[in-house]
């Protein structure tokens, strides 16, 4: 009796980060205005309040521009951060501990990188929607009017793969969901204000101008500018490389250290 066996074909790598990054959006879709809208108008209501309110008592430039395109500059890139963190912890605690998506996901031909990858695609991909919601705004009523400003939204994927990437490693030692405040309220919050989004980091003492310089904001922020005002010089390629080291060492640190919640 003439046995036949049958080949499993495995798809090739991106087809299986895409799946991964496929089922997410899919998800996300369904409910796109209730998932969309708010981190969407976040950034809008406070460039309404502290730009216009706020900005009507400052007097002169505030390093060298307004303060309303200092402050728009920033807030472009402050969704794809929020969100980004959001989704990689409290949506990935849930999904591994409450729904088990990814005992499903594991039981296909993926493996845990795959996986990890695809969260991290998917929350680039929100990056860039979020961003250029933003720009799109702020460009047309006027405030941001420089061509390279189009640019931004990739800016802001970089955010949403950077902040994804330590929000996973993050998750990666979280066994209760109230753990997550202290991530939000003690590193996002305060990184929001010291971050040279709301005022220059020259104004800092130097001590904490060394500390700016090591948050992970503090880049993607200063990128965004450089490119909606047109002054691009040699800091924007150091910033670049700064985000793309950040996404490799965090998502090697995710893939490390998550392996063990996904498989056992």
């Amino acid at each position: 009796m003439k046995t036949e066996t049958m080949k499993i074909r495995i798809p090739a790598l991106p087809a299986r980060i895409i799946s991964v990054w496929a089922r997410h959006m899919s998800v996300y879709t369904r409910n796109l205005f209730s998932n969309a809208f708010p981190p969407f108008l976040e950034p809008l209501i406070f460039l309404a309040g502290i730009g216009l309110g706020v900005g009507m008592f400052i007097r002169g430039n505030v390093d060298g521009m307004p303060y309303l395109l200092f402050l728009a500059t920033g807030l472009i890139i402050t969704p794809a951060m929020y969100t980004a963190s959001f989704e990689c912890s409290y949506g990935t605690f849930v999904r591994l501990e409450y729904d088990h998506v990814y005992d499903g996901m594991l039981a296909a031909p993926l493996t845990y990188r795959d996986v990890i990858w695809g969260e991290l695609l998917f929350v680039g991909t929100k990056g860039v929607f979020f961003s250029l919601s933003v720009l799109i705004i702020v460009f047309s009523i006027g405030i941001v009017r420089n061509p390279f400003s189009l640019v931004t939204p990739f800016v802001g994927g970089l955010t949403g793969l950077m902040f994804g990437a330590i929000a996973l490693v993050i998750t990666s030692f979280v066994n209760n969901l109230n753990y997550f405040n202290f991530f939000f309220t003690g590193f996002l919050s305060p990184m929001f204000f010291f971050s040279g989004l709301v005022f220059p980091l020259s104004n800092l003492p130097k001590p904490l101008q060394f500390v700016a310089e090591i948050l992970p904001l503090t880049h993607p922020i200063r990128m965004a500018r450089s490119l909606c005002t047109g002054r691009l010089d040699g800091t924007i390629v150091f910033d670049f490389f700064y985000c793309l080291l950040f996404i490799v060492v965090f998502g090697y640190l995710a893939t490390k250290l998550l392996k063990k919640r996904l498989i056992f």
